[in-house]
């Protein structure tokens, strides 16, 4: 039979494996912390990733319809939107992170128009 001391050392040191174990598991994305750089670079890129891919299919469809300034312009301002829509919602994302991290819980505030909401529908 194990000693009661010794079954507690045991207790003690399973906790503690436990706890470096947790400690050294790769996190979710979700969970990390973000620098203002970072947040700023990502919504850069997706701006510019709209604007090209727009461009891109712009361009390909003129070429292929012989409309070349048409299509092109078209399309260009098409991603141009999509890539601002991107970045909208990117923003909103953090900011709901940055709310449910400071525990404040009220996620109407981030809600796309920025107005709070009723229980009625107001």
């Amino acid at each position: 039979m194990t000693d009661p001391d010794e079954s507690e050392r045991l207790a003690r040191l399973e906790d503690r494996i436990k706890a470096l174990k947790a400690s050294k598991e790769p996190r979710h994305h979700s969970e990390e912390h973000y620098s203002q750089a970072q947040v700023g670079w990502r919504m850069v890129t997706e701006l510019v990733a709209g604007l090209m891919i727009g461009f891109g299919i712009g361009y390909g469809l003129d070429v292929l319809f012989g409309t070349l300034p048409i299509l092109l312009v078209l399309f260009t301002m098409l991603g141009l939107v999509a890539g601002i829509k991107t970045m909208m919602r990117s923003a909103r994302e953090l900011q709901r992170q940055e709310s449910a991290r400071q525990g404040d819980g009220n996620d109407n505030a981030a809600d796309a128009g920025g107005e709070k909401r009723t229980k009625d529908g107001d």
